[in-house]
Formats: structure tokens, sequence, C-alpha cells
């Protein structure tokens, strides 16, 4: 018996960020996406039941037009949005096998796990549910998404052994990154001997336009690659990793990305040396010293979502893409149950409890100013 995805290639098609024309999925664009993708050798295809309108696209676009054998194809069950009961979460499962036409998923991963969505899916005993759909035949291999500190998933994966894989975000970006910690996340999902799926590796589209000086960097290496081929060949390059997603949004995407994945055998160390450069700028540039220990959170009186606001901040003096940062700023504050940067009132009391000694005061003034206008 072999090891778990040692037969699926190591680029996985996140299905996310589909192409839209009048704010609707181009399914033609779609159709030639996947036509490239699956000539090219690559098979792992990945939706959810979250993902508007992406199912139905890939039925179309996929499994109405190659054999249900020819591929594998991943969804997920987000049992934490809009779900009062065990019921209707286990009914997201039947409304994926009917928007996706593709009669068994060959992964199936409880979605985006960590903080305190993680509850919905004990609440509602799902582990034991999505065993039930694997040993109906419905179902290959059961994992499940993650977006939390390591320590948590420690937890997880200890009490929940029977997971054959998890997903995670990991980035040359986000490596040491103390808001995502992908290393040490990575870490503990092999210390289970857990394979991986990896999730963001170009970082939303941001690592595919990082700062310049970053860019200069990749360049004066290989002028020919692409800023985004090198984000996923350093997700590719990674011990235990069953393929790598990367949410392609059209043709031209597509087509860089089979161009660097193709042939891939594994990064030189010539090429890990311009990698590590590349991070070491990256940890240069100035940004908020926020570990996200919430310190702060605990004594501040107005519930200000204060390292979210930091992390969103830090997004936009990186990558300079205010969409983006006001994105992760609505994720981390308000989706969250918490207050944004301009309803702060100076009390100071975060300050007070602040190991890194941020200037919180100033710096949530910096965000309502920059990020929140």
């Amino acid at each position: 018996m072999g090891i778990l995805g040692d037969n699926i290639k190591k680029l996985g098609f996140g299905l996310m960020r589909l192409p839209q024309t009048n704010g609707v999925i181009d399914i033609e664009q779609v159709k030639q996406m996947v036509d490239l993708y699956m000539q090219a050798g690559f098979t792992y295809f990945d939706t959810a039941w979250a993902y508007a309108g992406s199912e139905d696209a890939i039925r179309q676009a996929l499994v109405a037009r190659y054999p249900r054998e020819s591929f594998q194809l991943a969804t997920k069950n987000a049992a934490w949005i809009d779900c009062k009961t065990a019921e209707e979460a286990y009914a997201q499962f039947d409304i994926s096998l009917r928007q996706t036409g593709a009669g068994y998923f060959d992964f199936y991963l409880l979605h985006n796990l960590g903080e305190g969505r993680t509850k919905y899916f004990d609440d509602y005993d799902m582990w034991n549910w999505v065993q039930e759909q694997k040993a109906a035949g419905l179902i290959k291999h059961v994992g499940f998404s993650f977006h939390s500190t390591p320590e948590e998933l420690e937890k997880l994966l200890q009490a929940h052994p029977e997971m054959e894989f998890v997903q995670l975000q990991i980035n040359y970006a986000d490596w040491e990154n103390p808001a995502v910690q992908s290393r040490r996340c990575y870490e503990v999902a092999r210390a289970h001997n857990k394979p991986i799926i990896i999730m963001e590796p170009v970082k939303g589209g941001m690592l595919a336009t990082p700062p310049q000086s970053v860019v200069d960097i990749l360049q004066a290496a290989e002028p020919q690659t692409s800023p985004a081929a090198w984000a996923i060949r350093f997700a590719a390059d990674l011990d235990g990793v069953i393929t790598v997603l990367s949410g392609m949004s059209n043709l031209a995407q597509m087509q860089d990305n089979l161009a660097c994945m193709r042939d891939f055998h594994g990064l030189t160390a010539d090429q890990r040396q311009v990698l590590q450069k590349a991070q070491e700028v990256l940890s240069h540039i100035p940004l908020i010293p926020c570990t996200s220990c919430n310190y702060c959170a605990k004594v501040c009186p107005m519930q200000i979502g204060i390292s979210g606001s930091f992390t969103a901040m830090n997004y936009l003096t990186l990558y300079g893409n205010k969409e983006m940062a006001r994105s992760q700023e609505g994720w981390l504050v308000g989706r969250h149950g918490f207050k944004p940067a301009n309803e702060c009132i100076k009390c100071g009391r975060c300050e007070e409890a602040c190991p890194q000694h941020i200037a919180i005061r100033d710096n949530l003034a910096k965000v309502s100013s920059e990020l929140l206008v």
C-alpha cells in the first residue's frame, strides 16, 4: 500500500477564485483551464460547498467531460456557516454531491477548523459522521483544513488520529509569520505523520506581486520565472506534501503554473538560497511587531480587534493591496466579533499589557487613517 497521494502531482487546481464575466463564473474559460491542466498530467481539483458557484462549475467543466477515475475531486463541509442543527451540517454533503455530480469525493475535508469553528464539528459529531460516509463508499479519504495555532492543531490531531491528512496555509512569507505560524503548523502535522495539502502558497495572489525588493532578488536569479512560480515551488519542495493548491483565475495563470510545475523535481540548493534571501528581505520591511498573543484583547474595554487590525495593516505595508488588506481586517476583526480600530478610546490599557512594547494607540490610529478610510 502506497503513501497517500503518491500518485498525485504537486500542482492542485484550487477552485475558489475561478474566472468571472459580469460577476458570473466563466464556464467556457474554466473548461479551457481544466483541459490544459489535465493534458499536462495534473489531476487534483479542490472546491468547497462554501465557494459560491464553484461546485456547479466543476461539474460542467470537469465531471461531465472526463472519466470519473481520471481525476481526484476534493470538497469541504463548513458546519459553522449557518448550521443550527447536525442535519443542516450533514445536508451540505448531499448538496455537494448534487452540485458536483461526482458520485463520491476522493478527498473530503472538515472546512476551516480552529478557534470557535471547531465546536460545531464536535457538537454535530461530524468526526464520526464523516467516517460513516467513508464506510459507505462516498468518500475515499478524510481530513480537515485548518487556520489557527500549532498548539490547537496538536490537540486536534491527538484527539482525531483517524484523520488522514491536513490542509494548511503555507508560503514563504508566512513561514515564520507569528500571526500564521506556517512552519510550526507544518512541523506539528509532520510529527503526527500526516501528509499535507498546501493552500494559499501565493498568499491570495500577494506573492505574485511581492514588494519590489523581493522581485529584484527573484528576477536576478531567474529572469524567466514569475514570482508566483517561485512561491508555488517553495511549497512543493517541502517533504510530505500531497499537492499544492493554486487558485488560478485565468488561462495565463494556468499556463504560468503549468510551465513551472510540469517537470518539477524539487528546488536546488541555489534556489532555496534565493528564497531565503527573499524571506530575509521581507522580514526587514518595517512592520508592526505584533505576535498575536492577544494580551491586549484581554484588557481592552472596547473589544477592539487589535491583533487583527495590525495583521491587516502589515498586509498593506508588505503588498500595497488595500482591497486584500481590508478583506483581512473584515475577517480578523468584524467576523471574529471585535470592533474596528476607529472605535479605540485611547485609554492605554493595551500598551501596559503588550509584551512587545508596541505603541498600540498610535498604530490603531494609523490603521484608521490608512486602511479604514
